[in-house]
């Protein structure tokens, strides 16, 4: 299955130092995934894209079939290229053909998309789900996917709240956002559940370069859906040659990361996203978690089994500590795996009673 990561900061930052140079960046998580709980299936080779927005605030998506780890051109865009609002997708392929039409993410006007996880019986569904939409976001698809569909699925449901996606003026706020991909889901699952009970995990971004909203669901209501996790501090560095890690020197959140994987290998640096959640980082760089409170939200207390995402590839860890903390004894190569957690389900999901919205 696929990887994504998010990078939302109040300044610019070089690609390079969220793609290529961090031990565990996304890039090299699509070949060398150290924290996935689930090694069968540790490569992401079927494609990349990353998606970032210029100073106009208007989206560039660079996207490729070949595998991230070893294409050129990614390396000299990301040594060169600066942005305070970053995208970044690592494609195993589940539906679909090989092809940069089935990369992620997808844009569209200001509006930036990309998944992680699958709807089950989606071919069962997709006649379902491409009548509901207008004829113009219909035309928009191109790919195979169910992630495109679902792509063209949030934009059609923008379109019908009154908020036309096509026009770079068109204001969103994070609250319409939320809305429109909590309808997306909703449609989703109940096409979904007529056909069958195998779940369908949706771990969908979607920014309008202001704005990030962000869901981890499954329709399940006793499984983990695929892995997600967050970090906010003052500034991300690297203190040593490709381990990096995030400062934190008062409550300001200059700095926000939302990855399917840890970035780092500091375990005190990431907080787990719960599963039937949706995660909302601000223009104002305000981080939200509200449920999805639905037939499959167990209100937050029930141990969920991590089975299925694990057997999709679909589960990342968090380190126990600092792979090169000065106290401890440098790890060895062959010493890494001592260094991962295999986390219980409510410390690995952020479980808390609470129903209400947190705010970080």
């Amino acid at each position: 299955m696929c990887r994504f990561m998010i990078y939302k900061g109040r300044e610019s930052m070089v690609l390079s130092d969220l793609l290529t140079k961090p031990a565990h960046s996304i890039i090299n998580q699509s070949f060398d995934s150290r924290l996935r709980l689930d090694m069968r299936n540790p490569i992401n080779g079927d494609g990349f894209g990353v998606g970032y927005y210029t100073a106009s605030n208007k989206p560039c998506v660079f996207k490729a079939i070949t595998p991230a780890w070893n294409n050129v051109n990614l390396n000299n865009l990301s040594n060169c290229t600066e942005s305070s609002l970053v995208f970044g997708h690592v494609r195993a392929s589940t539906q679909g053909v090989l092809s940069e039409m089935n990369c992620h993410p997808f844009a569209y006007g200001r509006i930036m998309f990309m998944h992680n996880g699958g709807i089950s019986a989606f071919h069962s569904i997709k006649k379902t789900l491409v009548n509901h939409l207008e004829e113009k976001f219909f035309l928009l698809i191109q790919g195979s996917t169910d992630s495109e569909c679902s792509f063209a699925l949030f934009l059609d449901t923008l379109y019908k709240m009154g908020y036309d996606p096509e026009n770079y003026e068109t204001k969103f706020s994070h609250s319409v956002l939320r809305q429109a991909l909590l309808t997306t889901i909703d449609l989703i699952k109940n096409w979904q559940i007529s056909h069958t009970k195998e779940p369908s995990l949706l771990n969908f971004a979607v920014t309008d370069g202001e704005s990030v909203v962000v869901s981890r669901y499954i329709t399940s209501k006793t499984d983990e859906a695929a892995s997600l996790h967050f970090s906010a501090g003052s500034k991300f560095f690297e203190y040593e040659p490709g381990l990096f890690k995030m400062e934190r020197l008062n409550r300001s959140q200059d700095v926000i990361f939302v990855a399917s994987e840890p970035l780092t290998f500091e375990r005190g640096d990431w907080i787990c996203v719960p599963s039937n959640t949706l995660l909302t980082v601000t223009k104002n760089n305000t981080i939200l978690m509200h449920p999805i409170e639905d037939e499959f939200y167990d209100g937050g207390v029930n141990e969920r089994s991590s089975g299925l995402a694990m057997s999709k590839g679909l589960m990342g860890g968090v380190p126990t500590k600092s792979r090169n903390d000065k106290n401890d004894e440098a790890v060895e190569e062959d010493e890494v795996d001592s260094t991962i957690a295999v986390v219980p389900p409510l410390d690995r999901e952020g479980r808390r009673a609470s129903n209400d919205a947190l705010v970080f």
